[in-house]
C-alpha cells in the first residue's frame, strides 16, 4: 500500500500520536499505525512510545520546544556571498572558496552549498542526465500545461518583433 501522506509535519504526526493515545491505544498499535499510514519504519517503535510517555506525563504541545543549542551562523546575506563567488566561476572548489569566504569553515561552506543553495557536482554526462529527468518525473501536468500554453504568445511576441525577442 502506497502511502498516503508522503511528507507530514512533525505537528501532525505527533497530534496523531496524541489523539490515539487520549483512546487508551498501546503505543505499539499506534506504531503500527503509524507506519501503515506514513510508510514502513517511519518513526522507531521507541520513540512513538516516548512520545505516548510524554502525553500521558501532560505534555499538551505539539510542537518542538525551543533548544538551547548554538544558533545558526548561516545567514541569506552569507548564502548570498557564496553565490555570487561561485557564478564567478562555476568550477571553484570548497578550498577555493574559503580564500574569497575566510570568515567560515569549509564545513560551513560545503552545508551552503548543498543544504542552502543545492548546488551538486555532477562526475559524468549521464549522471546529470539521470539528475535532470528525475526533476521533470517530479514536475505536475499543471507545469507542462502552463508551459505550452506560453508558446503560443512568445512566438508571436518573437515574429513580431522580427526575431530580436527575449524573455526576462
Amino acid at each position: 500500500m502506497e502511502a498516503l501522506i508522503p511528507t507530514p509535519a512533525d505537528c501532525e504526526v505527533w497530534s496523531v500520536i496524541k489523539f490515539l493515545n487520549a483512546q487508551s491505544i498501546a503505543p505499539i498499535e499506534i506504531h503500527r499505525q503509524l507506519c501503515r499510514v506514513y510508510r514502513p519504519n517511519f518513526m522507531s517503535k521507541q520513540m512513538a512510545c516516548r512520545w505516548c510517555r510524554q502525553f500521558s506525563a501532560g505534555r499538551q504541545s505539539v510542537h518542538d520546544e525551543k533548544r538551547s543549542g548554538r544558533p545558526s551562523i548561516i545567514t541569506d546575506d552569507l548564502v548570498e556571498l557564496v553565490r555570487e563567488c561561485i557564478m564567478e566561476n562555476r568550477r571553484v572548489t570548497i578550498t577555493e572558496l574559503g580564500s574569497h569566504v575566510p570568515q567560515i569553515s569549509p564545513s560551513l561552506l560545503h552545508e551552503i552549498v548543498t543544504e542552502h543553495l543545492l548546488f551538486r557536482n555532477f562526475e559524468n554526462d549521464r549522471e546529470a542526465e539521470i539528475v535532470v529527468t528525475q526533476w521533470f518525473q517530479s514536475q505536475a501536468a499543471d507545469f507542462y500545461d502552463t508551459g505550452i500554453q506560453k508558446l503560443v504568445p512568445r512566438y508571436d511576441k518573437g515574429l513580431n518583433s522580427g526575431g530580436d525577442y527575449v524573455e526576462k
